[in-house]
């Protein structure tokens, strides 16, 4: 798949197949994905647990408000950050490339919100990581079951050119 191809055909997928689990291989190569994201003055602040163990996928669900699904995954990514100036754009960067890396390797993903929800202390705790670093995001990634196609706005409604013309 090439990357044009890759970014205008990825969707959120929260279904996934339970038959069917995820070469550890792959799930180094899409975190390799995320640790080469654009980051601000090269700070790199983040790092990642990957998380296979369907208790802890529970556990992580059962925590989050949106993230239910997770405990059905094979496979949650779980991004962290020190608390630099731009942490919370450089784990974005991060999570965007492991969501693509994802779907180019025929998998479905689904970015859990994680920086401004409550229960971010809470994950850090369950997962060891210390104090030092945040939560910016849980993905979780397997096989899809199905592939949602929600609409989309055109190009024509979102694309302005020399200045913003309204809508």
């Amino acid at each position: 798949m090439d990357a044009i191809e890759c970014l205008k055909t990825r969707r959120s997928v929260r279904s996934y197949r339970k038959d069917i689990s995820i070469d550890r291989s792959v799930v180094e190569d899409i975190v390799d994905c995320g640790r080469l994201a654009a980051t601000a003055i090269n700070i790199q602040p983040w790092q990642f647990v990957a998380v296979t163990d369907q208790d802890m996928l529970a556990k992580i669900a059962s925590i989050t408000d949106h993230g239910k699904f997770i405990a059905d995954a094979p496979c949650c990514i779980a991004v962290f950050c020190e608390k630099v100036k731009y942490y919370l754009e450089d784990g974005s960067a991060a999570t965007e490339n492991i969501l693509l890396a994802a779907h180019a390797h025929g998998l479905g993903s689904c970015w859990v919100a994680g920086d401004k929800k409550p229960y971010c202390g809470e994950i850090s705790r369950l997962l060891g990581v210390p104090d030092k670093y945040t939560l910016v995001s849980l993905i979780a990634i397997g096989h899809p079951e199905s592939i949602p196609s929600p609409p989309k706005k055109s190009l024509s409604e979102t694309l302005h050119w020399e200045r913003f013309t309204g809508r």
